[in-house]
């Protein structure tokens, strides 16, 4: 049986390092984007990008003065038995233990429009449970910024949209956007669902590794394209020119009503900072 204690226990496992340390798939995708980059100060900056990653991990300083609000996806497989009462509560304990000893910012309200006061806890915890197919559970946390937050969007299409509609609404999105996102970016998309699901899906895609194509054909063509388009947009690193303006363009996509067509595009800046461990049910 998967417990409270067991989330509990891998989402501070997770908060010990993603704070400070690059998943390696996108230390390799800023090394890459550093060895194509055509222009000096597009490359100074990268460099820049690059040693900051090292010295994080080396002084276990986070990478980013904004730590951002702790999300958690928790994916349970389909034939465990779980008892997760209390589970919000026993998360903020470890988001509110975690942040002091890992030296987040608080960056939480307690109200968005009631009461802007900060709790200095960094809670509540943003939590979202899924049901798998796969016999084993999965814990996703997240720590994402505000500035990359505020430079998302959802929007609402009607099913006659096409491909070519979606991608110029993503460049659109980067074009007015990018520069607040502390770019290069990675791009989560999501397609599908209904309004309120849709921009949870963009953020699972920010958790697929980098260089693994969409299930569906249709959507991995359309990674590939909004990738060169983005890139052509010369925004670059820093959005002080370049050729690296996204490092990647992830997409998910899910079913929807017959009348609808959701599209959540989540601007994410190259400080992905992300972790997936697999737990064990306690005997």
């Amino acid at each position: 049986m998967i417990t409270t204690s067991d989330i509990a226990q891998a989402v501070e496992t997770q908060l010990q390092t993603i704070a400070s340390e690059l998943r390696p798939d996108i230390l390799e995708a800023l090394y890459r984007a550093r060895q194509s980059e055509s222009g000096s100060s597009a490359t100074r900056i990268l460099d820049m990008i690059i040693e900051n990653a090292a010295r994080a991990v080396e002084t276990g300083v986070p990478l980013c003065q904004d730590t951002g609000t702790v999300r958690i996806l928790i994916e349970l497989g389909a034939q465990v038995p779980a008892d997760l009462r209390g589970l919000q509560a026993a998360l903020d304990t470890v988001v509110q233990r975690s942040s002091a000893v890992q030296g987040f910012r608080a960056s939480t309200v307690r109200d968005a429009f009631a009461d802007r006061s900060n709790p200095g806890t960094n809670t509540p915890a943003f939590i979202e449970i899924t049901q798998s197919l796969n016999l084993e559970t999965t814990v996703h946390t997240m720590l994402k910024g505000g500035g990359t937050d505020n430079a998302s969007t959802v929007t609402m299409l009607t099913p006659n949209s096409t491909a070519g509609d979606i991608e110029q609404l993503v460049l659109d999105t980067v074009l007015e956007k990018a520069s607040q996102a502390c770019p290069p970016l990675i791009i989560g998309i999501g397609i599908g669902g209904t309004f309120d699901t849709v921009a949870s899906l963009s953020k699972k895609a920010l958790l697929r590794p980098l260089n693994t194509p969409a299930t569906t054909k249709q959507a991995a063509v359309l990674e590939e394209r909004l990738l060169k388009a983005i890139n052509v947009t010369q925004i670059g690193p820093a959005a002080l020119g370049g050729d690296t303006t996204a490092l990647a363009v992830q997409i998910e996509t899910a079913p929807s009503h017959i009348a609808s067509l959701p599209l959540a595009i989540n601007l994410c800046c190259h400080s992905l900072r992300s972790s997936t461990q697999k737990i064990i049910a306690s005997n």
